[in-house]
């Protein structure tokens, strides 16, 4: 039987997977791949990822025995324990070079069992109670000689139960459902029974940690934090060396399965902003990249092919380009003049700027020697609408900006130039390639800006609303015919699916306006400040009780997901969320206005903009600052041009990247954001909390899990839990589907591209790259075998 009851050898069963929320992790989560298998769509045709994997793939024969690879990551691990509120990238890139992963991604994110672990793992009882029994590897062993077994798996359940609070982790998805684990016939074999169904069994137990990490509550929490005390993968942990910002891991002799090509892998903190320089400096092998640095790299290789070297490059399009011949002729003449203070100054810069280019052309020389290779993440950027107050709390107020946006526009904007696939994701849920994939669309319409605006008027939003009317006056604006449409077309059910009407593609300039524009902490002349409103801090308007605080219980598990998306956007890595998420203060010392409040308008412009009841509508567009997070800026510039056309205005507020999440995200003070989270295969249990509807706690806060949009349903919560207690494959993937009509609907998250993956590697690395939904093979990454030279004279 399969993982859902159906039988072993049905064609196209095709099992969700992706560990993304299971992990503060890097996207491609840190576990081994395995043979890709062709996927079907659910009428039966197969289906492929929208990018393929770009790693170059070789025969192990072809790949030479030994040798060091430098990988670059964020930061050196705050804790080596996956399951804590801290973990972060380089946490599961090593967990999947040293640890046990039961089931690995293929190339569409399935999960496949992994043969170096398991002989089998399958669904042996549905009745009365569900029972998965795991057939260990014969020789499979920690590296202190003890045997994996039941009480490596007693322990890890034990510890991420919930049932024990002294255990600091960050999640206990499916762990709470386990009832028992048995040692089976022998001691290769492990009963895992289930006190109710669970769909998602196979994204149990991975990474697996040894006992002596779960064992106990100190263990856990403190232990391996900073050490593994025993490992079982293809590599062990040899050192981290914090002066150095090295993780180094070493080939394993007591692995069972097939030896690492490497003798190491050392895993080196650099910042993503410095990394075209270091790898320029040959101090790294393999590492993603950025837009500018990958277009350095395709730029050298252009050069090299031209015959052109680092220096004719730096004049060509280095710094040395901006120089135009009359300009340097002036400045030579400067520099040798009577002056000799001006003389001096230019000197000077001249100096600055040969330095410049010398350090230009030197790079480039060396980056030809890299090769940039893409695919697209297994993660999705959306548009995130708050809608726990305010204008957003009205669906049809979301709705209308969700129709006002084109997301094939902003698709295009962000990957076409990179030459990668720019359909806009169709699904919360899963990507294209997934079992679980379905484009869900069509329930929210397509761009439509006719439509946007008959749905602001239905909820009252008009022309000439933000004059504030005299006391007892007849309101004599009148929605049309396009409210009455629009009240229509409202009245459906959550989920219904509404028609995709015509797009309105016309494009606008690519010079956004800087109107509503405010940088936190620019307090130059001339900056827009805002109107004074009520401070919403612990207590919430009007009704005295608390909001946003995550309750005590969601804390952990809700930093750890907000670590994995602030790190996706904001380049900095993750960041540590505090254990109640309350909206901060947002007071400025002084005359200014609290930040996020609408900025004045005069009566004329009221006349013309969008407003009711006197107020104007206005939306806070909250973005990072930083400069790893240009792309998101770009984008952001582009949807504000998209709601203009509609008339609903923007007010920009940019803020340091270390609070982006924290202090505004999570706090939910934003009206609109632009975030990205990565995509699970497992949606039933993975992205249940991203979606789940908002409950109040005990202690009148709101609970949100991590619903940042504060939008959801009760029955959207039914779809997800009902998928996840299913055994039978296709109702679970349609009941995941259901679920995501109705996410569409709901209009408080709206996918807009799927994030492009950029890795610079030396040419002669194999088996490394861009992975897509894959997840590494750590044994097989090395440097290509250097052919003979009989075997290069018949290759002529």
């Amino acid at each position: 039987m399969s993982q859902f009851g159906a039988p072993r050898g049905r064609t196209c069963s095709r099992s969700p997977r992706s560990r993304t929320l299971r992990s503060v992790a890097t996207l491609t989560s840190a576990v081994l791949a395995v043979t890709v298998l062709a996927g079907c769509s659910s009428d039966g045709t197969e289906e492929a990822p929208a990018a393929a994997q770009d790693n170059a793939p070789a025969a192990r024969d072809k790949v030479a025995d030994g040798g060091t690879l430098r990988w670059a990551v964020d930061a050196l691990p705050t804790t080596l324990n996956s399951f804590q509120a801290d973990a972060d990238g380089t946490t599961a890139r090593i967990a999947g070079a040293v640890l046990p992963s039961l089931y690995t991604l293929d190339g569409r994110g399935r999960p496949q069992l992994n043969p170096d672990y398991l002989e089998s793992a399958q669904v042996v009882e549905t009745e009365p109670k569900q029972v998965v029994l795991y057939k260990l590897h014969q020789q499979a062993v920690w590296s202190d000689g003890r045997e994996i077994g039941a009480p490596d798996f007693v322990a890890q359940w034990r510890a991420l139960s919930g049932r024990d609070t002294a255990y600091w982790t960050a999640r206990n998805s499916g762990y709470e459902r386990i009832e028992k684990i048995e040692r089976g016939k022998n001691d290769l074999e492990v009963r895992v029974t289930f006190a109710k169904p669970y769909a998602d069994w196979q994204s149990l137990f991975t990474p697996l940690y040894p006992k002596q990490v779960m064992g106990s509550p100190n263990a856990f929490n403190d232990g391996a934090r900073t050490t593994l005390k025993a490992t079982a993968g293809p590599f062990l942990l040899k050192s981290i060396d914090h002066k150095s910002g090295d993780v180094t891991l070493a080939r394993n002799p007591r692995w069972w399965g097939q030896s690492a090509k490497l003798d190491s892998l050392v895993l080196k903190a650099v910042p993503r902003a410095d990394r075209g320089a270091v790898l320029a400096a040959d101090k790294l092998d393999l590492a993603e990249i950025d837009r500018s640095t990958a277009e350095r790299i395709t730029l050298a290789l252009r050069d090299a092919r031209a015959g052109r070297n680092g220096a004719q490059a730096a004049l060509a399009h280095g710094p040395g380009s901006a120089i135009a011949p009359s300009k340097a002729l002036k400045s030579w003449a400067l520099a040798h003049g009577s002056d000799e203070k001006k003389a001096e100054e230019v000197q000077a810069a001249r100096q600055t700027n040969q330095k410049a280019v010398t350090r230009y052309a030197t790079e480039q020389d060396a980056l030809a020697g890299f090769v940039v290779r893409k695919s697209l993440e297994p993660a999705y950027t959306q548009l995130s609408l708050n809608g726990e107050s305010g204008a957003l709390a009205d669906e049809r107020v979301r709705r209308a900006v969700a129709r006002a946006i084109d997301r094939q526009e902003l698709a295009e904007s962000v990957l076409k130039p990179l030459g990668l696939p720019a359909t806009p994701p169709g699904s919360h849920l899963a990507l294209a390639g997934q079992a679980a994939y379905a484009d869900s669309s069509d329930a929210l319409g397509d761009q439509d800006t006719k439509e946007a605006r008959a749905l602001l008027a239905d909820a009252g939003w008009v022309p000439g609303g933000a004059v504030k009317k005299p006391a007892g006056a007849k309101d004599d604006t009148e929605a049309g015919s396009e409210a009455e449409k629009a009240k229509e077309e409202n009245k459906e059910k959550a989920g219904a699916k509404a028609d995709g009407s015509s797009t309105d593609s016309k494009k606008k300039a690519d010079t956004a306006s800087d109107e509503g524009l405010y940088i936190v902490g620019d307090d130059k002349p001339g900056a827009r400040r805002a109107l004074p409103a009520p401070v919403i801090g612990a207590a919430g308007p009007e009704n005295g009780t608390n909001i946003l605080t995550s309750a005590p219980a969601a804390a952990r598990q809700s930093a750890a997901l907000l670590a994995r998306a602030e790190a996706l956007d904001t380049g900095t890595g993750p960041g540590r969320a505090a254990h109640s998420v309350t909206k901060p203060d947002r007071g400025v010392a002084g005359a200014y206005a609290p930040l996020g409040t609408a900025a004045p308008v005069t009566a004329p412009e009221a006349a013309q903009v969008l407003g009711k009841d006197g107020k104007a509508l206005s939306l806070r567009f909250v973005l990072p600052s930083g400069p790893g997070s240009e792309a998101l800026r770009a984008v952001g510039d582009r949807i504000v041009r998209m709601l203009d056309a509609v008339g609903i205005r923007t007010q920009v507020t940019k803020v340091a990247d270390d609070s982006f999440f924290k202090d505004h995200v999570a706090a939910g003070d934003y009206d609109l954001a632009l975030y990205s989270w990565p995509a699970s295969a497992f949606p039933a249990t993975d992205a249940r909390p991203i979606f789940a509807k908002p409950e109040p706690a005990s202690d009148g806060s709101l609970l949100v899990e991590q619903n940042y949009s504060r939008v959801g349903t009760d029955r959207i919560d039914q779809l997800f839990d009902q998928a996840a207690g299913t055994l039978d494959e296709e109702e679970a993937r349609d009941l995941v589907r259901q679920a995501d009509a109705r996410i569409w609907a709901a209009a408080g998250s709206i996918p807009l591209y799927q994030r492009p993956q950029l890795v610079a590697a030396k040419a002669e690395i194999v088996n490394a790259g861009a992975w897509g939904l894959a997840a590494p093979r750590y044994q097989d990454i090395g440097f290509k075998k250097a052919e003979s030279s009989k075997g290069a004279e018949r290759n002529r």
